[in-house]
């Protein structure tokens, strides 16, 4: 998936058709602002506000605290940006910010918007300073506890926006009754899969301070999970204990030789026949396709986890320096960027 200027009439696209708009100025002055403007929308309460019917200037402005003038500006740019519809006086959620972005919505990814704009907007400053040393910054290690809960409420969210396309194609085997699930303290996938397969355990395994700002697990299925506390690349996964492994939305945080020796302790973990799933954005290669989620992700955390995004061809190769056979790579169709990247054990 790629962002694009799109024209709005036939002179816009003969600007853009023979190289008359500066595009980089639409990147470096207006991307930004409009990122924030979202994220400070989120956080001051204002699509939540208008979605529990405050849909005046005047009413939106008074339950959220904010000044009239700057707040009509944000208006019209989540206008702009089809946030918002603008009709008789009064604002309204298009249906994509209604599904997306309003609190209470259960496919919403308001959390990941607060997160971002409290904890990690700042970090993004330091991004010079990366590309010139190559340091990146480990963030699980400046949590307190509010930064925690704040990302745990986002990593839920995000979770949350492609588990059902993921409980839908991942393919656990039939007779699967032992699952670990490694860094998914959001609880997500598990709670999916083990709703879908009633025989199926789970482990999560995970740092302290993600499972004690955790959400609860859903009642119908605490009975068939369990969390432990502990460190994926220093603990013993055991032997011939599991016949899935889930490694989601991790991978990114270590470096390609913390992934192969987890790899290779994955591999001793898996029963015959098990699968070892790493699901992720993927970083697309130089000469392969564009993509924008995967690339500007991997960027992002190059800069706040020290590694980055994987190609699907480095993922396969820790799968089969370990001993694993690869199995197919599964491509989302709803969440751009993503895919399962799977390997079984012979």
């Amino acid at each position: 998936m790629q962002l694009r200027v799109v024209p709005e009439n036939p002179l816009e696209w003969i600007a853009l058709k023979t190289n008359q708009v500066p595009i980089p100025l639409l990147h470096v002055q207006m991307y930004f602002i409009m990122a924030k403007a979202v994220m400070e929308a989120a956080e001051a309460g204002v699509f939540g506000a208008i979605s529990k019917g405050k849909k005046t200037p005047e009413t939106i402005a008074e339950t959220c605290g904010l000044h009239p003038r700057p707040l009509a500006q944000l208006l019209t740019l989540l206008v702009s940006m089809e946030y918002l519809r603008y009709e008789n006086e009064e604002f309204s959620l298009t249906s994509m910010a209604q599904k997306w972005i309003a609190p209470e919505s259960p496919h919403s990814v308001h959390a990941i918007a607060v997160y971002n704009n409290q904890v990690a907007w700042d970090w993004v400053s330091n991004l010079g300073e990366y590309l010139r040393t190559g340091k990146g910054m480990e963030s699980h290690d400046v949590f307190g506890e509010t930064q925690w809960k704040l990302y745990q409420d986002a990593m839920f969210a995000v979770a949350k926006s492609e588990v059902r396309e993921f409980e839908k194609r991942v393919p656990i085997p039939k007779n699967a009754t032992a699952m670990l699930d490694i860094g998914g303290a959001n609880g997500q996938y598990v709670t999916a899969l083990c709703r879908k397969y009633p025989k199926l355990k789970a482990t999560i395994l995970d740092l302290a301070g993600a499972i004690e700002k955790a959400s609860p697990l859903a009642d119908d299925v605490q009975h068939q999970i369990d969390f432990e506390v502990g460190n994926a690349l220093t603990d013993d996964l055991g032997e011939n204990r599991y016949d899935v492994v889930l490694l989601s939305n991790v991978a990114h945080h270590f470096t390609e030789e913390q992934n192969q020796e987890l790899t290779k302790r994955v591999m001793r973990s898996l029963r015959k026949g098990g699968i070892f799933i790493v699901n992720e954005f993927i970083r697309p290669a130089f000469d392969g396709k564009t993509e924008l989620v995967g690339s500007s992700s991997s960027l992002f955390f190059g800069l706040t986890s020290t590694s980055g995004n994987w190609t699907v061809a480095e993922i396969q190769s820790w799968q089969r320096a370990a001993g694993l056979k690869i199995y197919k790579t599964i491509r989302y169709f709803t969440i751009p960027g993503m895919a399962m990247v799977i390997a079984k054990k012979l």
